[in-house]
């Protein structure tokens, strides 16, 4: 139990995320479904509180009007997190309570920080999802069968190359991993050996499966037919001429499309006070664009007035990429953009400082404004914060033109963010100007210039030889056209997780490049990127447990 300053002199005894959770009063998902006007037939239950939703069901209504999208983003955050889970929860809790019909969507969890060190991704407190345990460990089996799918395609992969190999594929060439949805740094290298009259050995490494291209070409197709159509376009390694390879040519495609048949289908739960939610999908929010899935947005839109969903990182990662490759993608127009403060992440990037740290926040609003959306700022409310804090960011938030609410969805659900919904009701009104930032026509460079220079606000980029000649090559090979996905760092707006606040006169490193030729963007690495996370000296996991009666303890 922790101590939660709520308002200015009250005092209360806030329960853990968890105790929360379980003492919830849960509706049956065909109560939560028929809110939503859907149908027996639609449905899939997996027990009494989850459901999985017919994806067909988003053709049946291409017809029908849109509702409003709103989308929670962050300034730079801290190591921590700023909490933009549970703001997207606490707001869309808001918006019904002020009689709107809303509707959440987020990624799904993965196991590797739930046993590491940030725990769950489910929200918190009187904001989150429901039922907490079940989503945050397994859920529906969307994960594990993004990762059977991805370990049978390494499989087949080289199970071809040790038999007859009829496309020479270089085996040194192969750019396709395994992975597994834990953390575990003993994976980061190992050996593999093609079987045959001699051992033939690679070096490899598995990633966690939040990092699998799969993933990613999962939440990017809009159905099933899509789905095996985009896996056969994933690009596993090269000839020995130097020609791509792609699923389709070794015909591999279909039996992955059958293990995520289930998988495509989003999966409905509700949050602490009954709002509808759409969990799916799980991307890696730095090597891929880190959002759910295009289905759940786009069937959330037509069967809810106001969804509310979220980016990971901050707005110069996943905003960027929700705008640039998942709106360019699936044709949406957000209506507004809710970008996610805390006092501490102010004071980091002030040096203590939280007039100093404004500048970071103000960087986010104006970039989000170039994309043709209009920003709010939430202020997210933790233990500590003081009303004199609170109300230097809301004061220097409205100098620069951007409206700041405080929010205490945490300790209060929906109650806490009702100021914040009605402004975002307010801006929704509004017809959408949205528009993606560059053109996909431009050259490659110019589109990672354009990024680096206007989001990021660096000087000049700095190429390296090989990513000069990954750039040549993808463009060779016909990948020019795609968006590209910025993989650095998400704790400072350059590629130094150092330089706090807004660095100036900085450049921006490109490492290399390669294609997600299914998920359909080109990867550009700043730096090392960690796609097998690694535990703690004391992990989450240590304390986890259950009882004999089945209760969980130790999830947060």
């Amino acid at each position: 139990m922790q101590s939660f300053k709520y308002r200015k002199a009250e005092i209360i005894t806030m329960k853990s995320s968890l105790e929360i959770a379980q003492k919830a009063k849960l509706k049956p998902i065909s109560n939560i479904a028929k809110k939503l006007s859907l149908k027996e037939k639609d449905l899939e239950q997996y027990g009494n509180f989850i459901a999985k939703v017919d994806v067909g069901l988003l053709k049946k209504m291409k017809n029908k009007r849109d509702g409003k999208l709103v989308l929670i983003t962050a300034m730079t955050p801290t190591s921590r997190g700023e909490g933009k889970t549970t703001i997207t929860v606490g707001l869309a809790q808001a918006l019904q309570r002020l009689g709107k019909k809303s509707m959440i969507c987020l990624r799904e969890p993965s196991l590797g920080p739930l046993f590491g060190i940030k725990g769950g991704a489910a929200g918190g407190g009187y904001s989150q999802v429901l039922p907490m345990e079940d989503i945050n460990l397994h859920f529906t089996g969307d994960i594990p069968a993004v990762t059977a799918a991805d370990n049978l395609l390494a499989a087949l992969i080289d199970n071809y190359i040790s038999r007859e190999n009829k496309l020479e594929i270089n085996p040194a060439s192969i750019t396709w991993r395994r992975v597994l949805d834990v953390n575990d740094r003993s994976l980061r290298e190992v050996e593999i050996c093609h079987s045959g009259d001699v051992c033939i050995t690679r070096d490899d490494f598995f990633m966690i499966s939040a990092a699998s291209e799969i993933m990613a070409v999962l939440c990017l197709s809009e159905s099933l037919m899509e789905l095996k159509k985009n896996l056969g376009e994933i690009v596993i390694g090269f000839t020995r001429k130097g020609k791509p390879v792609k699923v389709r040519q070794l015909g591999f495609q279909g039996a992955m499309a059958v293990l995520l048949r289930k998988a495509i289908n989003p999966n409905l739960v509700q949050s602490v006070e009954g709002t509808p939610a759409f969990v799916h999908g799980g991307p890696f929010a730095n090597i891929a664009h880190g959002c759910n899935s295009i289905i759940a947005t786009k069937l959330a839109l037509k069967l809810s007035d106001f969804v509310v969903t979220e980016a990971g990182f901050g707005a110069d990662l996943g905003a960027e990429k929700f705008f640039d490759i998942k709106c360019r993608k699936g044709k949406l127009k957000p209506n507004a953009v809710v970008i996610v403060a805390t006092i501490r992440a102010l004071k980091e990037h002030g040096n203590g400082s939280i007039k100093k740290g404004i500048p970071n926040l103000a960087k986010h609003a104006a970039n989000i404004k170039k994309f043709g959306v209009v920003p709010v700022v939430a202020l997210n409310q933790f233990k500590g914060d003081s009303e004199k804090e609170i109300e230097t960011v809301v004061k220097e938030c409205r100098r620069l033109g951007v409206k700041a609410f405080r929010t205490d969805v945490f300790a209060a659900g929906g109650k806490g963010a009702i100021v914040l919904a009605k402004e975002v009701v307010g801006v929704c009104k509004k017809k959408s100007r949205f528009k993606p930032l560059y053109s996909l026509k431009l050259p490659i460079m110019k589109k990672i210039e354009k990024i680096a220079k206007e989001i990021y606000g660096a000087s000049s980029v700095n190429y390296s030889l090989t990513a000069e000649k990954d750039i040549v090559q993808l463009q060779k090979n016909g990948f020019g056209l795609l968006p590209v996905c910025m993989s650095k760092t998400p704790l400072s707006l350059s590629d130094n997780p150092k330089l706090k606040g807004v660095p100036e006169n900085f450049k921006v490193h490109i490492k290399s490049a390669r294609v997600s030729s299914g998920a359909g963007f080109i990867v550009v690495l700043t730096g090392e990127v960690m796609t097998m996370p690694g535990l703690p000296e004391k992990p989450a996991a240590l304390n986890i447990d259950i009882d004999a009666n089945g209760k969980i303890k130790g999830l947060f």
